[in-house]
């Protein structure tokens, strides 16, 4: 028997990854709310996505049992939330099984058809593809703002200045309180924010 997860399709584990959508009125939903309904489950599937770990380190970190852990990695396995990403030395020299997680992010929607579904998954794609595109312009606009305002500079990664007349105190507070980048973002973040709430 698959889990419920991995019945959803392929799997990928790249920063863009396309979310899982889980139906809560299909069976497969029951099985993945029960292994994530404690608090210790949750916290448990948190620190897999920050770092894959055996249930040992798990154990120190969340300040619980190691069999706590193993109980909630069991259900959390069965669930197809949780897998093993490979096995590591203990100090003493055990080799011990690294969990870490199974799936893209995990997305819960209320009773919907597959094509909504689909729609939902595709929608999720966009915006994080957006943002990622977002935030790369806006580095790029910082660079080229420090570049342009500081004149010219040996390196790239040198300490910038702001190449600005002492006598220009305006301008100056201006850009040590808003970086260009940042400002970029934000208003690129405002547009995608207007246009959802168009489209909607």
């Amino acid at each position: 028997m698959s889990s419920p997860i991995a019945r959803l399709g392929d799997r990928t584990r790249s920063p863009d990854a396309t979310p899982a959508v889980v139906d809560v009125a299909d069976e497969d939903a029951g099985e993945l709310v029960d292994a994530l309904s404690s608090k210790t489950a949750r916290e448990l599937f948190s620190a897999l996505h920050d770092d894959p770990a055996p249930p040992s380190e798990l154990a120190r970190d969340l300040d619980t049992s190691v069999q706590n852990v193993h109980y909630h990695l069991s259900k959390l396995q069965s669930a197809g939330v949780v897998e093993s990403v490979g096995t590591r030395l203990s100090e003493k020299g055990n080799e011990m099984t690294v969990y870490g997680p199974a799936a893209d992010p995990i997305v819960f929607v209320g009773d919907s058809s597959p094509a909504q579904r689909g729609t939902l998954r595709r929608s999720l794609a966009d915006w994080a593809t957006g943002l990622s595109v977002l935030a790369l312009t806006s580095l790029a606009v910082q660079i080229a703002a420090e570049r342009f305002l500081s004149g010219p500079a040996s390196s790239l990664f040198e300490p910038a200045s702001l190449g600005v007349a002492d006598g220009n105190v305006l301008l100056r507070g201006v850009l040590l309180l808003a970086e260009p980048g940042l400002l970029f973002f934000l208003g690129g973040l405002a547009v995608f924010v207007a246009v959802a709430f168009t489209r909607a």
